[in-house]
């Protein structure tokens, strides 16, 4: 007599929808990897999961609007969903629109979310299944990963809740950091993207605690850190791009540009300025306000030509005046920074800042958010014109299909431009081979206020 061949259930799928910041889709990413190991597959679309995890963003209330709304939309079309994120701090309110949800979570809360989901989609296969180890999981792209470096916060702006949303500063060891770096390279990684609430205040909270790494000690110190990232090779030998991301400009930051100078580091800064004028910046309890910015830019812009700073700014906050916004636009023209991202001033229940006297009309900021623009729009417009002629490292996105004449088109990224919020380089009639995560010298034909054009070098 032969027995039935032994098969195994179908495994349970889990659905996802992340918004908001990198940073939650680094918590997304870890989440789905905690669940592939208990032995989870993941669904393509809402019909085929049997339970939809919707990662949530909290920092705005338009962006708590665009969460329940996500929320909704997940309830109508599969009925059975689990809210985590920074959103997941306020489970009355999720609950008291969607009152079917089957469990609330806050942020960064990993252990939480996997039993929620063990409770309400019960794991049919065990964990490890595969017996073969299987790669984190990843929502970017292969060629670019984002590096979580810690979580929290210290500061306590006014505009701001991420400190009671994501707690206090807390820092991962460097040698943990460092050996996701590592490993995100050997799997493919060209483009490592640097990410935190506050990049510079790296390690603080553990007193930058040393730790072995190739056998050196390695500070959790963000210099530490980035001249330890600039050593990182692919497989083929080449320097991947590491990106720096939410940089305050404390004055340890100048110790970064030289390693950008010697192209260990991506000549690009992402420091969240939100201001320029003093008396705007105390009211937002911003820290570093006292620093010396303008002639800060023109030391490392003497040291690196090429460092590419990109910032944001918010406008009509409570008690900024005309004289206030003028500042700020003449700072702007004198600090002539390359990629420059602008928001109306929003009140979020909690923040002190909805406190503040002489709000700011509706019709003000919109006013004052299109004059930014502008200003902003027509720097960068010089500046990428000034680009013109020159051959750049672009790093390739996306591949298109041939046209009539049997020409490709492909889509990148110069040094300059992070992915998802900067600008492309679009170039025309490229080789068939050339595939994302490529990074290839283009000569750039043209620019628009956002965008560059070219070709690869050497190309007629």
């Amino acid at each position: 007599m032969t027995s039935a061949p032994l098969s195994l259930p179908d495994q349970k799928k889990i659905g996802m929808v992340s918004l908001g910041c990198p940073k939650a889709l680094v918590d997304s990413e870890r989440i789905l990897t905690r669940l592939r190991a208990d032995g989870y597959a993941f669904a393509e679309d809402y019909a085929g999961a049997d339970v939809v995890l919707v990662n949530t963003c909290g920092f705005l209330d338009s962006a708590k609007e665009e969460s329940l709304a996500a929320i909704g939309e997940a309830i109508a079309e599969n009925g059975r969903v689990i809210v985590t994120g920074c959103m997941g701090e306020e489970a009355d309110a999720i609950r008291a629109a969607h009152p079917s949800v089957l469990a609330v979570t806050g942020a960064h809360q990993y252990e939480q979310v996997v039993e929620a989901v063990h409770i309400h989609a019960p794991p049919s296969q065990g964990p490890f299944v595969d017996l073969i180890p299987q790669p984190d999981i990843k929502l970017t792209p292969r060629h670019y990963s984002y590096l979580k470096i810690s979580e929290g916060c210290n500061h306590s702006c006014a505009f701001c809740i991420i400190p009671d949303l994501r707690g206090k500063l807390a820092s991962r060891r460097i040698d943990a950091v460092l050996r996701e770096a590592e490993k995100l390279v050997a799997a493919g990684t060209r483009e490592l993207l640097v990410i935190s609430q506050d990049t510079s205040a790296y390690g603080v909270d553990i007193r930058h605690e040393s730790r072995s790494w190739k056998g050196q000690d390695v500070r959790a110190h963000m210099t530490d850190m980035a001249r330890e990232l600039g050593q990182l090779r692919t497989p083929e030998g080449q320097t991947p791009w590491v990106r720096l991301h939410y940089v305050y400009p404390y004055p340890h930051v100048d110790q970064v540009i030289p390693l950008m100078a010697e192209g260990l580091l991506t000549p690009y800064l992402d420091i969240p300025f939100q201001h320029a004028n003093p008396k705007v910046l105390k009211l937002m309890k911003r820290p570093a306000n006292e620093a010396k910015v303008l002639e800060r830019l023109k030391s490392w812009r003497a040291i690196c030509p090429d460092i590419a700073i990109r910032s944001s700014f918010v406008v009509g906050f409570p008690g900024e005046t005309e004289e206030d916004f003028r500042y700020l636009l003449d700072w702007l023209e004198e600090a002539q920074l390359d990629r420059v991202g602008a928001f109306r001033f929003e009140p979020v229940e909690g923040a002190a800042a909805n406190a503040l006297p002489d709000q700011v009309p509706e019709a003000v900021k919109e006013e004052r958010y299109a004059r930014i623009m502008e200003v902003t729009e027509r720097i960068s417009a010089a500046k990428l014109a000034a680009k013109v002629g020159r051959t750049l490292p672009v790093i390739i996105d996306e591949v298109g299909e041939p046209d009539e004449d049997g020409d490709i088109g492909a889509t990148g990224r110069s040094q300059a431009d992070a992915p998802e919020i900067d600008g492309a380089v679009y170039l025309r009639n490229v080789p068939g081979s050339l595939k994302p995560g490529d990074i290839v010298e283009a000569t750039i034909e043209d620019a628009d206020a956002h965008d560059l054009f070219g070709a690869i070098a050497g190309q007629q």
